[in-house]
């Protein structure tokens, strides 16, 4: 099936907004770009993955061949670019990656999360029954609720009474760690701590560690009891009864059974010793490589960043290896999805796809390359040695080093502002030469035609004369 009703349908579809869209952003008008491109992002994207998990799991050619058709049109209304820019630059210009791999990203993640159907495995070894179920309804009847002063997210630090079990979870480069310590009056009498796998979350860590002390608590006689956390995330997740970790759930049952076990919310890093020496069990249990683990079942979160870095992957390599846009892959090499933050003015200058004489006559819109100042009319022309922009030049660069002098002028605020300047004056005086006169001592063109009043005008001898 090539899904070619289905995809005709999202044109359609898609131009239907392309013109809702112009009808609030123009070239020089209507909302700003950051605001076009979030609707895009918010909005259209969205309308365009509809089933996409049942036609974009693995995009043929022909269907990315019409994605990116479709998808085109906004790139060039978000970033106002000229309709001859390389979309590929507009990808990274903008942090919106390819269609095709935007819904490819979706329907994988769809097919995990809602089908339980495996991806290739090419693509991920993830058995979908590793991860992470997303629980609902009640987990008590509605009228069964904790004790008021069960839970506090007070400062529980002034608590000296009774005993006391301190909580805490610990994630770093190697994996994550769990673990937990009771405290009687100043003497620690019990420790406890697991190591969890990399792939899951701190917050698995820290809510594990307080249903372990919970159970802990419940095997004890009955006495005056409090447990100490330093994350309220999670202790607000176990005081839900509708909390959707399965783990916070039974916290709930056990703190709703055993109403003497209160749980309060403590200060991290603030010299209490049960709170320090929970923190050093949980941070050596996930530095230490042949730990006992606690096999948990993967977030969503984990199974979300891994799809997003699998797709910025098979990006960054079309980026790598592409023919188009390779003035911008010299400044931007790495692909991301923030937006790089440029004027309009900026697009066209680094692009080269801007109001240049260059540029017009290299698409037969001009009957030559030449600036009205004598020279070819590039970009880099105009920055740097242009008589009508001598104001705003910056030092030109050699043949070699134009590259390293586009990605410098790129990241320098200062240098930038300057290329909107002259940008704007190239698009403002579309004026070309005609014919320009050298005489071998001094450069002064005779006459120019001017296009804004179709007739030929004296140059203005006011510039400097290079001699």
């Amino acid at each position: 099936m090539y899904w070619n009703t289905h995809l005709k349908a999202q044109s359609a579809r898609a131009t239907q907004l392309y013109h809702n869209l112009l009808k609030i952003a123009g070239k020089s008008w209507g909302v700003p770009l950051i605001h076009r491109r979030t609707l895009y992002k918010t909005v259209i994207a969205w309308v365009l993955a509809h089933g996409a998990v049942a036609w974009c799991l693995e995009p043929t050619v022909g269907i990315t061949g019409k994605l990116s058709t479709i998808q085109r049109p906004f790139l060039l209304a978000i970033s106002g670019a000229y309709r001859t820019t390389s979309m590929a630059a507009l990808h990274v210009i903008l942090g919106i990656p390819p269609l095709h791999l935007q819904l490819q990203r979706e329907a994988r993640g769809t097919a995990l999360f809602r089908l339980r159907l495996p991806l290739s495995t090419n693509v991920s070894d993830i058995d979908p029954s590793e991860i992470e179920e997303k629980a609902t309804g009640w987990s008590t009847h509605p009228s069964e609720h904790l004790c008021l002063t069960q839970i506090s997210l007070d400062d529980g630090g002034n608590i000296n009474t009774g005993l006391r079990i301190y909580t805490d979870g610990s994630k770093t480069k190697r994996g994550v760690g769990a673990a937990f310590c009771v405290l009687t009056d100043v003497n620690i009498t019990h420790r406890w701590s697991t190591r969890l796998s990399l792939r899951n979350t701190v917050f698995q860590g820290e809510i594990l560690a307080l249903l372990k002390a919970v159970e802990h608590a419940v095997s004890l006689p009955t006495q005056q009891l409090t447990i100490l956390v330093d994350n309220q995330a999670s202790i607000n997740s176990a005081a839900n009864p509708k909390s959707h970790n399965s783990i916070a759930r039974k916290i709930f049952k056990l703190l709703h059974s055993h109403p003497h076990i209160r749980v309060s919310w403590i200060k991290a890093h603030a010299g209490y010793i049960g709170n320090e020496e929970a923190d050093r069990l949980a941070k050596e249990a996930a530095e230490t490589e042949n730990f006992p683990e606690t096999p948990l079942e993967l977030p969503k979160s984990f199974i979300k960043t891994f799809l997003r870095q699998k797709m910025l992957a098979t990006w960054q390599m079309a980026w790598d290896d592409g023919d188009t846009g390779r003035l911008i892959h010299n400044i931007i090499p790495k692909v991301s999805l923030h937006l790089i933050n440029w004027t309009r003015n900026e697009v066209l200058f680094f692009t080269g796809h801007g109001p240049f004489p260059s540029f017009f006559h290299r698409f037969n819109l001009a009957e030559t390359s030449f600036c009205s100042c004598g020279g070819i009319g590039t970009p880099i022309h105009y920055a740097t040695v242009c008589l009508l922009t001598t104001s705003y030049h910056m030092a030109p660069p050699s043949q070699q080093h134009q590259p390293i002098w586009f990605r410098r002028v790129a990241n320098n605020s200062t240098s930038r502002r300057k290329i909107i300047i002259c940008s704007t004056f190239s698009k403002e005086k579309p004026v070309f030469s005609v014919q320009i006169p050298i005489n071998w001592f001094f450069f002064v063109p005779s006459i120019v035609f001017s296009v804004e009043s179709n007739a030929f005008v004296p140059f203005p001898h006011s510039w400097p004369t290079f001699y």
